[in-house]
């Protein structure tokens, strides 16, 4: 009997462990073009080196989920992908490990990490890879004769006609609003900080008829391509998507970008931390940060990728052209204060909604949103 037990112990400690073995890492990411870029650029090679597969969950971003799951105790994930100014608030509120400070290896000169990575890239709960935009685009065969040349088209519905999408956000909107009435750039986020900010912004924002709000990144570019909208922000690596790969007749509108981080953290409740850890510094090593860049054009955060990013692997276009980060695309581009974001969030996006609520719109791709 004794010997049978002990078998049987024997058995089951196996079993477990080739179970523990064959836990794959899951990531939290945005799918669509990005994720089938970070598919090729990060994950098929992590799993190559390492053994250890990759299982990607979608999300459209926003913290509820994290807070949901360390609520229940029962964190799915393992790594996140998640906007620089989300990560500081969740790292605020305890939902995120700190990172080491020696995590990111060195550039491949040797030069350490903290010199080769952009000013502010490396936090105190994320790491930051990439630099992208939030852009508008529009159209092509919208407007014969003319194009729209700077933010504040987009809110001149009679020289440029037509319904817009604009994502279901406080942030970048205000930002544009305000730019539209003259607002200087440095003076935005000061400006947003009052009452009288916040009105004037809602307001210019009110006067924009036939509104589809959108929540997912890929709904944008849909929109655009099917012809339900004719100017739409998202993100301009969709965009990119949109043009090279599908051939659609979308332009990228690059005045008023508004850049941000995009960074890797680890939820507290990881079930393998460790390994994330693994993976995060595999990632953002100079050569897979080239390599992501090749594939959708997002800046990399680290001096040493920049200089290795080269031509798109499909389509033969010099990815640094389509980058919002080149001196061709940012002359006019917002910085946004991620930090400023992180403080005021969850007031900001009450304040939005309710303006949503009071405008009497429909919320949903599928449906015009106009002033009652």
């Amino acid at each position: 009997m004794a010997s049978r037990l002990i078998v049987a112990l024997l058995l089951g400690l196996t079993a477990w462990g080739t179970a523990a073995i064959a836990a794959p890492l899951r990531v939290l990411s945005w799918g669509g073009a990005y994720e089938l870029a970070q598919r090729e650029a990060l994950f098929a090679p992590f799993t190559e080196q390492t053994g250890l597969e990759v299982e990607i969950h979608q999300y459209d971003g926003g913290l509820e989920e994290l807070r949901r799951a360390e609520a229940a105790g029962e964190t799915p994930w393992d790594v996140i992908d998640m906007t620089r100014s989300q990560a500081m608030a969740a790292c605020r509120e305890g939902l995120l490990q700190p990172l080491p400070r020696d995590l990111p290896a060195p550039a491949p000169d040797g030069t350490p990490a903290e010199r080769d990575f952009l000013p502010g890239a490396m936090g105190e709960c994320a790491l930051t890879h990439s630099i992208f935009a939030t852009v508008v685009a529009y159209r092509r065969d919208a407007f014969p004769g003319r194009r729209p040349t700077r933010i504040a088209d987009l809110f001149d519905q009679q020289r440029f006609p037509g319904p817009r999408a604009l994502q279901r956000t406080p942030a970048v909107n205000l930002e544009w609003a305000l730019l539209s009435y003259g607002v200087p750039r440095e003076e935005l986020y000061r400006l947003l900080s009052t009452p009288r900010g916040l009105r004037l912004a809602l307001e210019r924002l009110d006067t924009l008829e036939e509104t589809r709000w959108w929540e997912a990144g890929d709904e944008a570019p849909r929109l655009l391509a099917e012809g339900e909208v004719v100017m739409a922000s998202g993100y301009n690596g969709r965009f990119f998507d949109a043009v090279v790969n599908r051939g659609e007749p979308i332009e990228i509108l690059w005045d008023a970008q508004v850049q941000e981080h995009e960074a890797w953290a680890i939820p507290r409740g990881a079930p393998r931390p460790d390994a994330a850890r693994d993976f995060i510094r595999f990632a953002t090593t100079a050569e897979r940060l080239a390599e992501l860049a090749r594939r959708i054009p997002y800046g990399p955060a680290r001096r040493s990728a920049i200089l290795q990013v080269t031509t798109h692997p499909d389509s033969d276009l010099d990815m640094r052209l389509h980058m919002p980060t080149h001196p061709l695309n940012d002359a006019g581009a917002i910085v946004k204060d991620e930090d400023w974001y992180a403080s005021t969030r969850a007031r900001l996006d009450d304040y939005f909604e309710a303006w949503l609520a009071g405008r009497g719109c429909h919320i949903t791709v599928n449906e015009p949103c106009s002033p009652p």
